[in-house]
């Protein structure tokens, strides 16, 4: 039987979305990640070194580590096996589902409309991604998705920063925010690593306000 999201997170309501092109980053950023006070961090499948990537961020300690767009079970089977203690999708799979219950992992498909969100209830799942958040029209879609089906917890993600983030936890239906804003490309390829702790620190501030 799959742990719930909220318990694999232990209350923390903000979930860094991590895109790391090269696995010699990883340590560094986790320290940054952890320095900064998050507890979590969501690695996604877009590169090469990802598997080692969650690897190697796992074995830091210091941060619960999930895997990131996956788009197949074969995919959520090789993060699992490289200590990914949760999966996120862009969108609904059934298949993908199937294969993280299998695997005893939260899984946190993406979901954009309602029919989207009556196969996730379907399928016995109680929390979804909303994606992408801001470009779906934010909050006043959030809130419009989740009135018909008050038993369902939201990760909203895509276009939300630092300043849209306090308004998003506020709202009931929403488990924790996701965000890339923390640590970005940028970041990564200049070896920011003092930025990112900084980023961070003030997000874990915002998201306890």
């Amino acid at each position: 039987m799959s742990a719930d999201l909220s318990s694999v997170l232990a209350g923390a309501r903000l979930l860094p979305v991590l895109t790391v092109p090269s696995a010699a980053s990883a340590g560094p950023l986790a320290e940054a990640l952890a320095a900064g006070g998050a507890r979590c961090a969501e690695v996604t499948f877009r590169t090469p070194d990802a598997e080692q990537v969650v690897k190697a961020m796992a074995a830091h300690g210091g941060l619960t580590v999930g895997a990131g767009t996956v788009l197949t079970p074969e995919q959520a089977e090789r993060a699992v096996a490289a200590g990914a203690r949760f999966v996120v999708s862009p969108g609904f799979d059934g298949e993908v589902v199937t294969k993280c219950r299998e695997l005893g992992v939260p899984v946190v498909p993406g979901i954009a409309t309602a029919t989207e969100l009556m196969r996730a209830l379907r399928a016995g799942l109680d929390t979804v991604k909303l994606f992408p958040a801001e470009p779906l029209g934010g909050l006043r879609t959030l809130r419009a998705l989740a009135a018909p089906f008050p038993g369902m917890s939201f990760v909203p993600t895509g276009g939300i920063d630092a300043y849209r983030m306090a308004a998003y936890l506020a709202d009931p239906a929403v488990l924790a925010v996701g965000g890339s804003w923390m640590a970005t490309a940028d970041h990564l390829r200049r070896g920011d690593y003092e930025e990112i702790r900084r980023l961070t620190a003030d997000a874990v501030e915002r998201s306890r306000t």
